[in-house]
Protein backbone atom coordinates (compact mmCIF):
# COMPACT_ATOMS: atom_id res chain seq x y z
CA UNK A 1 0.00 0.00 0.00
CA UNK A 2 1.38 3.43 -0.99
CA UNK A 3 1.91 5.83 1.92
CA UNK A 4 0.24 9.11 0.96
CA UNK A 5 1.01 10.90 4.24
CA UNK A 6 3.09 13.96 3.46
CA UNK A 7 6.21 14.51 5.53
CA UNK A 8 6.35 17.83 7.42
CA UNK A 9 8.54 20.44 5.77
CA UNK A 10 11.86 21.19 7.47
CA UNK A 11 12.46 24.88 8.11
CA UNK A 12 15.31 27.16 9.12
CA UNK A 13 14.21 30.38 10.84
CA UNK A 14 16.08 33.63 10.23
CA UNK A 15 15.76 36.75 12.37
CA UNK A 16 17.70 39.97 12.78
CA UNK A 17 18.62 41.93 15.89
CA UNK A 18 18.11 45.68 15.49
CA UNK A 19 19.75 48.32 17.68
CA UNK A 20 16.59 48.70 19.73
CA UNK A 21 16.23 44.93 20.27
CA UNK A 22 17.66 42.85 23.06
CA UNK A 23 18.85 39.31 22.42
CA UNK A 24 16.05 38.17 24.73
CA UNK A 25 13.42 39.98 22.66
CA UNK A 26 14.73 38.38 19.46
CA UNK A 27 14.59 34.97 21.13
CA UNK A 28 10.96 35.61 22.09
CA UNK A 29 10.17 36.64 18.51
CA UNK A 30 11.80 33.50 17.14
CA UNK A 31 10.00 31.35 19.72
CA UNK A 32 6.75 32.82 18.44
CA UNK A 33 7.86 32.25 14.84
CA UNK A 34 8.62 28.64 15.77
CA UNK A 35 5.07 28.28 17.10
CA UNK A 36 3.73 29.82 13.88
CA UNK A 37 5.80 27.39 11.81
CA UNK A 38 4.55 24.48 13.91
CA UNK A 39 0.97 25.68 13.46
CA UNK A 40 1.54 25.76 9.68
CA UNK A 41 2.84 22.19 9.79
CA UNK A 42 6.62 22.67 9.61
CA UNK A 43 9.43 21.29 11.74
CA UNK A 44 12.03 23.86 12.78
CA UNK A 45 15.50 22.35 12.47
CA UNK A 46 17.62 25.46 13.10
CA UNK A 47 17.45 29.18 13.82
CA UNK A 48 19.86 31.85 12.63
CA UNK A 49 20.18 35.47 13.77
CA UNK A 50 22.25 38.47 12.79
CA UNK A 51 22.75 41.82 14.48
CA UNK A 52 22.09 44.27 11.65
CA UNK A 53 20.22 47.58 11.46
CA UNK A 54 18.86 48.47 9.00
CA UNK A 55 18.38 45.16 7.16
CA UNK A 56 20.31 44.68 3.93
CA UNK A 57 18.22 46.16 1.12
CA UNK A 58 19.16 43.37 -1.30
CA UNK A 59 19.09 40.23 0.82
CA UNK A 60 17.75 41.28 4.26
CA UNK A 61 20.79 39.68 5.95
CA UNK A 62 24.39 40.68 5.23
CA UNK A 63 26.72 38.96 2.70
CA UNK A 64 28.69 37.13 5.39
CA UNK A 65 25.57 35.78 7.08
CA UNK A 66 24.26 34.76 3.65
CA UNK A 67 27.38 32.59 3.13
CA UNK A 68 26.87 31.11 6.62
CA UNK A 69 23.25 30.32 5.75
CA UNK A 70 24.30 28.58 2.51
CA UNK A 71 26.75 26.39 4.45
CA UNK A 72 24.04 25.55 6.98
CA UNK A 73 21.63 24.65 4.18
CA UNK A 74 24.18 22.33 2.54
CA UNK A 75 24.41 20.46 5.83
CA UNK A 76 20.75 20.44 6.95
CA UNK A 77 18.93 20.30 3.58
CA UNK A 78 15.87 22.40 4.59
CA UNK A 79 12.65 22.55 2.55
CA UNK A 80 12.04 26.21 3.29
CA UNK A 81 13.50 29.30 4.94
CA UNK A 82 11.26 31.44 7.15
CA UNK A 83 12.20 35.07 7.82
CA UNK A 84 10.80 36.84 10.91
CA UNK A 85 9.91 40.03 9.01
CA UNK A 86 8.07 40.95 5.85
CA UNK A 87 10.53 40.85 2.95
CA UNK A 88 10.39 43.25 0.02
CA UNK A 89 9.85 41.84 -3.49
CA UNK A 90 13.49 42.66 -4.30
CA UNK A 91 14.77 40.84 -1.21
CA UNK A 92 12.66 37.77 -1.99
CA UNK A 93 13.85 37.71 -5.61
CA UNK A 94 17.52 38.02 -4.63
CA UNK A 95 17.27 35.45 -1.83
CA UNK A 96 15.48 33.09 -4.17
CA UNK A 97 18.27 33.46 -6.73
CA UNK A 98 21.08 33.08 -4.17
CA UNK A 99 19.67 30.25 -2.04
CA UNK A 100 17.50 28.30 -4.51
CA UNK A 101 15.10 27.35 -1.74
CA UNK A 102 11.51 28.24 -0.92
CA UNK A 103 11.46 31.62 0.85
CA UNK A 104 8.62 32.42 3.26
CA UNK A 105 8.43 35.63 5.28
CA UNK A 106 6.40 36.20 8.44
CA UNK A 107 3.48 37.77 6.57
CA UNK A 108 3.30 34.89 4.09
CA UNK A 109 3.43 32.37 6.93
CA UNK A 110 0.55 34.04 8.80
CA UNK A 111 -1.47 34.24 5.58
CA UNK A 112 -0.84 30.53 5.06
CA UNK A 113 -2.15 29.70 8.54
CA UNK A 114 -5.16 31.95 8.00
CA UNK A 115 -5.89 30.20 4.70
CA UNK A 116 -5.85 26.84 6.46
CA UNK A 117 -8.04 28.06 9.34
CA UNK A 118 -10.64 29.98 7.31
CA UNK A 119 -13.97 28.13 7.29
CA UNK A 120 -16.78 30.57 6.48
CA UNK A 121 -17.36 32.52 3.28
CA UNK A 122 -16.46 35.72 5.12
CA UNK A 123 -13.11 34.58 6.52
CA UNK A 124 -12.18 32.86 3.26
CA UNK A 125 -12.88 36.08 1.36
CA UNK A 126 -10.93 38.13 3.91
CA UNK A 127 -7.90 35.85 3.67
CA UNK A 128 -8.06 35.65 -0.12
CA UNK A 129 -8.12 39.45 -0.36
CA UNK A 130 -5.07 39.76 1.90
CA UNK A 131 -3.26 37.09 -0.14
CA UNK A 132 -3.84 38.86 -3.44
CA UNK A 133 -2.76 42.20 -1.93
CA UNK A 134 0.43 40.49 -0.72
CA UNK A 135 0.88 38.73 -4.06
CA UNK A 136 0.46 41.74 -6.37
CA UNK A 137 3.93 43.35 -5.99
CA UNK A 138 5.53 39.87 -5.95
CA UNK A 139 3.60 38.51 -8.90
CA UNK A 140 6.45 37.68 -11.28
CA UNK A 141 8.62 36.00 -8.67
CA UNK A 142 5.73 34.13 -7.12
CA UNK A 143 4.59 32.79 -10.47
CA UNK A 144 7.96 31.27 -11.38
CA UNK A 145 8.35 30.13 -7.79
CA UNK A 146 4.99 28.34 -7.86
CA UNK A 147 5.88 26.63 -11.12
CA UNK A 148 9.00 25.22 -9.51
CA UNK A 149 7.70 24.64 -5.97
CA UNK A 150 4.22 23.17 -6.01
CA UNK A 151 2.24 23.15 -2.78
CA UNK A 152 3.42 23.38 0.80
CA UNK A 153 3.70 26.10 3.39
CA UNK A 154 3.40 29.65 2.09
CA UNK A 155 1.66 28.59 -1.09
CA UNK A 156 -1.81 27.78 0.21
CA UNK A 157 -4.82 29.77 -0.92
CA UNK A 158 -4.97 31.24 -4.41
CA UNK A 159 -2.78 28.53 -5.92
CA UNK A 160 -1.01 28.31 -9.24
CA UNK A 161 -4.21 27.42 -11.13
CA UNK A 162 -5.98 30.59 -9.93
CA UNK A 163 -3.22 33.20 -10.05
CA UNK A 164 -3.46 35.51 -13.05
CA UNK A 165 -0.10 36.73 -14.34
CA UNK A 166 -1.69 39.92 -15.56
CA UNK A 167 -1.47 42.56 -12.81
CA UNK A 168 -4.66 44.13 -14.08
CA UNK A 169 -6.48 40.84 -13.58
CA UNK A 170 -5.15 40.66 -10.02
CA UNK A 171 -6.35 44.21 -9.34
CA UNK A 172 -9.75 43.31 -10.77
CA UNK A 173 -9.84 40.29 -8.48
CA UNK A 174 -9.00 42.50 -5.50
CA UNK A 175 -11.82 44.88 -6.45
CA UNK A 176 -14.27 41.98 -6.69
CA UNK A 177 -13.21 40.63 -3.28
CA UNK A 178 -13.52 44.08 -1.69
CA UNK A 179 -17.04 44.41 -3.13
CA UNK A 180 -17.91 40.95 -1.79
CA UNK A 181 -16.61 41.91 1.66
CA UNK A 182 -18.59 45.16 1.55
CA UNK A 183 -21.74 43.12 0.88
CA UNK A 184 -20.90 40.79 3.79
CA UNK A 185 -20.23 43.83 6.01
CA UNK A 186 -23.67 45.23 5.17
CA UNK A 187 -25.29 41.91 6.06
CA UNK A 188 -23.37 41.80 9.34
CA UNK A 189 -24.37 45.39 10.12
CA UNK A 190 -28.02 44.46 9.64
CA UNK A 191 -27.59 41.40 11.86
CA UNK A 192 -25.91 43.45 14.57
CA UNK A 193 -28.68 46.06 14.37
CA UNK A 194 -31.21 43.31 15.06
CA UNK A 195 -29.42 42.40 18.29
CA UNK A 196 -31.08 45.30 20.06
CA UNK A 197 -31.64 45.67 23.78
CA UNK A 198 -28.79 43.31 24.65
CA UNK A 199 -25.39 44.15 26.08
CA UNK A 200 -22.56 42.96 23.84
CA UNK A 201 -19.38 41.49 25.31
CA UNK A 202 -16.35 40.82 23.09
CA UNK A 203 -13.52 38.47 23.98
CA UNK A 204 -10.21 39.84 22.72
CA UNK A 205 -6.61 38.90 23.32
CA UNK A 206 -3.35 37.63 21.96
CA UNK A 207 -3.68 34.49 19.90
CA UNK A 208 -3.68 31.27 21.96
CA UNK A 209 -4.49 33.13 25.21
CA UNK A 210 -7.61 31.03 25.84
CA UNK A 211 -10.44 33.06 24.29
CA UNK A 212 -12.22 30.11 22.66
CA UNK A 213 -11.95 28.02 25.85
CA UNK A 214 -13.45 30.95 27.78
CA UNK A 215 -16.18 31.24 25.15
CA UNK A 216 -17.06 27.57 25.59
CA UNK A 217 -17.04 27.91 29.35
CA UNK A 218 -19.32 30.96 29.55
CA UNK A 219 -21.68 30.11 26.70
CA UNK A 220 -21.68 26.30 27.07
CA UNK A 221 -21.01 26.23 23.35
CA UNK A 222 -18.63 24.07 21.37
CA UNK A 223 -16.25 26.54 19.73
CA UNK A 224 -13.08 24.96 18.33
CA UNK A 225 -10.14 25.44 20.69
CA UNK A 226 -6.62 24.16 20.18
CA UNK A 227 -3.13 24.85 21.53
CA UNK A 228 -2.05 26.46 18.27
CA UNK A 229 -1.94 30.02 17.02
CA UNK A 230 -5.07 31.29 15.27
CA UNK A 231 -7.07 28.14 16.06
CA UNK A 232 -10.21 30.11 15.16
CA UNK A 233 -10.62 32.91 12.63
CA UNK A 234 -14.36 33.37 12.38
CA UNK A 235 -16.17 35.57 14.86
CA UNK A 236 -18.59 33.49 16.90
CA UNK A 237 -21.52 35.20 18.64
CA UNK A 238 -23.55 33.40 21.29
CA UNK A 239 -26.53 34.37 23.42
CA UNK A 240 -25.44 33.78 27.02
CA UNK A 241 -27.47 33.71 30.24
CA UNK A 242 -25.76 33.97 33.65
CA UNK A 243 -27.77 34.58 36.82
CA UNK A 244 -30.83 35.28 34.65
CA UNK A 245 -28.97 38.10 32.89
CA UNK A 246 -28.85 37.75 29.10
CA UNK A 247 -26.06 39.18 26.96
CA UNK A 248 -24.30 38.54 23.65
CA UNK A 249 -20.77 37.12 23.78
CA UNK A 250 -18.45 37.18 20.77
CA UNK A 251 -15.11 35.45 20.25
CA UNK A 252 -12.81 37.26 17.80
CA UNK A 253 -9.59 36.53 15.92
CA UNK A 254 -6.47 36.68 18.06
CA UNK A 255 -3.88 39.42 17.78
CA UNK A 256 -0.17 38.93 17.28
CA UNK A 257 2.99 41.04 17.01
CA UNK A 258 3.83 42.24 13.51
CA UNK A 259 0.31 41.37 12.36
CA UNK A 260 0.28 42.35 8.67
CA UNK A 261 -1.68 45.54 7.99
CA UNK A 262 -3.26 43.79 5.01
CA UNK A 263 -4.89 41.37 7.43
CA UNK A 264 -6.06 44.13 9.75
CA UNK A 265 -7.68 45.84 6.75
CA UNK A 266 -9.22 42.60 5.48
CA UNK A 267 -10.58 41.66 8.91
CA UNK A 268 -12.25 45.02 9.42
CA UNK A 269 -15.69 43.40 9.68
CA UNK A 270 -14.41 41.02 12.36
CA UNK A 271 -12.98 43.94 14.33
CA UNK A 272 -16.36 45.69 14.00
CA UNK A 273 -17.65 43.18 16.57
CA UNK A 274 -15.10 44.65 18.98
CA UNK A 275 -15.90 48.24 18.01
CA UNK A 276 -19.61 47.73 18.65
CA UNK A 277 -19.17 45.80 21.90
CA UNK A 278 -20.28 47.44 25.14
CA UNK A 279 -17.74 45.55 27.28
CA UNK A 280 -14.39 44.01 26.38
CA UNK A 281 -12.96 40.96 28.13
CA UNK A 282 -9.21 41.01 27.48
CA UNK A 283 -7.94 37.44 27.87
CA UNK A 284 -4.18 37.19 28.46
CA UNK A 285 -1.89 34.23 29.09
CA UNK A 286 -0.16 35.19 32.34
CA UNK A 287 2.07 32.10 32.13
CA UNK A 288 3.69 33.27 28.91
CA UNK A 289 7.21 34.66 29.51
CA UNK A 290 6.42 37.69 27.35
CA UNK A 291 2.84 38.22 28.46
CA UNK A 292 3.29 41.90 29.33
CA UNK A 293 4.44 42.60 25.78
CA UNK A 294 1.43 40.63 24.54
CA UNK A 295 -0.80 42.81 26.72
CA UNK A 296 0.75 45.91 25.15
CA UNK A 297 0.27 44.53 21.62
CA UNK A 298 -3.44 43.97 22.22
CA UNK A 299 -3.89 47.32 23.95
CA UNK A 300 -2.18 49.11 21.06
CA UNK A 301 -4.46 47.36 18.57
CA UNK A 302 -7.53 48.28 20.63
CA UNK A 303 -6.35 51.89 20.67
CA UNK A 304 -5.82 51.81 16.90
CA UNK A 305 -9.40 50.69 16.26
CA UNK A 306 -10.75 53.27 18.74
CA UNK A 307 -12.13 51.14 21.57
CA UNK A 308 -9.68 51.84 24.40
CA UNK A 309 -12.36 53.92 26.17
CA UNK A 310 -14.70 50.96 26.66
CA UNK A 311 -15.04 49.10 30.00
CA UNK A 312 -12.45 46.30 30.09
CA UNK A 313 -12.29 43.21 32.27
CA UNK A 314 -8.73 41.90 32.25
CA UNK A 315 -8.73 38.11 32.53
CA UNK A 316 -5.22 36.87 33.34
CA UNK A 317 -5.62 33.26 32.27
CA UNK A 318 -3.64 29.99 32.51
CA UNK A 319 -2.60 30.43 36.14
CA UNK A 320 -2.38 26.64 36.31
CA UNK A 321 0.79 26.90 34.20
CA UNK A 322 2.51 29.33 36.54
CA UNK A 323 5.58 28.22 38.42
CA UNK A 324 5.42 29.01 42.12
CA UNK A 325 8.56 31.15 41.96
CA UNK A 326 6.78 33.42 39.45
CA UNK A 327 4.40 34.63 42.14
CA UNK A 328 5.43 37.33 44.57
CA UNK A 329 4.02 35.92 47.83
CA UNK A 330 6.01 38.17 50.22
CA UNK A 331 6.70 35.17 52.43
CA UNK A 332 3.02 34.42 52.94
CA UNK A 333 3.26 30.75 52.03
CA UNK A 334 -0.07 29.92 53.67
CA UNK A 335 -2.03 31.98 51.15
CA UNK A 336 -3.63 30.26 48.15
CA UNK A 337 -2.35 30.96 44.66
CA UNK A 338 -5.35 33.18 43.90
CA UNK A 339 -4.84 35.18 47.10
CA UNK A 340 -1.16 35.60 46.32
CA UNK A 341 -1.91 36.78 42.80
CA UNK A 342 -4.53 39.22 44.04
CA UNK A 343 -2.00 40.75 46.40
CA UNK A 344 0.72 40.93 43.72
CA UNK A 345 1.52 43.92 41.52
CA UNK A 346 -0.33 42.29 38.62
CA UNK A 347 -3.62 42.98 40.40
CA UNK A 348 -2.81 46.70 40.47
CA UNK A 349 -2.35 47.25 36.73
CA UNK A 350 -6.08 47.47 35.97
CA UNK A 351 -9.33 48.30 37.70
CA UNK A 352 -10.99 44.95 36.92
CA UNK A 353 -8.53 42.03 37.04
CA UNK A 354 -9.42 38.36 37.48
CA UNK A 355 -6.91 35.49 37.67
CA UNK A 356 -8.25 32.30 36.09
CA UNK A 357 -7.63 29.00 34.41
CA UNK A 358 -10.41 28.55 31.87
CA UNK A 359 -9.13 25.08 31.04
CA UNK A 360 -9.31 23.86 34.66
CA UNK A 361 -12.26 26.16 35.54
CA UNK A 362 -10.31 27.88 38.33
CA UNK A 363 -11.81 31.12 39.72
CA UNK A 364 -14.52 31.18 37.05
CA UNK A 365 -17.22 32.13 39.58
CA UNK A 366 -15.29 35.33 40.35
CA UNK A 367 -14.99 36.01 36.63
CA UNK A 368 -18.75 35.63 36.21
CA UNK A 369 -19.49 37.83 39.23
CA UNK A 370 -17.35 40.74 38.00
CA UNK A 371 -18.57 40.34 34.42
CA UNK A 372 -22.25 40.30 35.40
CA UNK A 373 -21.65 43.39 37.55
CA UNK A 374 -20.29 45.24 34.51
CA UNK A 375 -23.16 43.97 32.34
CA UNK A 376 -25.84 45.11 34.82
CA UNK A 377 -24.16 48.51 35.08
CA UNK A 378 -24.15 48.75 31.28
CA UNK A 379 -27.81 47.74 31.03
CA UNK A 380 -28.76 50.52 33.47
CA UNK A 381 -26.85 53.07 31.38
CA UNK A 382 -27.62 51.92 27.83
CA UNK A 383 -30.90 50.02 28.16
CA UNK A 384 -32.54 51.47 31.29
CA UNK A 385 -35.88 49.80 30.49
CA UNK A 386 -34.38 46.31 30.20
CA UNK A 387 -36.07 44.02 32.78
CA UNK A 388 -33.22 42.99 35.05
CA UNK A 389 -34.29 39.96 37.06
CA UNK A 390 -31.04 39.36 38.94
CA UNK A 391 -30.29 41.08 42.20
CA UNK A 392 -27.93 44.05 41.86
CA UNK A 393 -24.30 43.19 42.48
Amino acid sequence: MINTVKEPEKAILIGIIRKSDSAERVKENLDELTFLAHTAGAIVIQTLTQRIDPPNLRTFIGPGKLIELKTLMDHLKPDLLIFDDELSPTQIRNLDRELKCKIVDRTNLILDIFAKRAKTAQSKTQVELAQYQYLLPRLTRMWTHLERQRGGIGLRGPGETEIETDRRAIRNKISILKKKLDDIDKQNTIQRAQRTQKVRVALVGYTNAGKSTTMNLLSKADVFAEDKLFATLDTTVRNVVINNITFLLSDTVGFIRKLPHKLIESFKSTLDEVREADIIVHVADISHPDFEQQLNTVNQTLAEIGVSHKPVLLMLNKIDKLEFSFIDNHGQGSLSMIEQLQSSHYAKIHENVIFTSAKLKINIDSLKTVLIGLIIETYRKVYPHYPLTAAPI
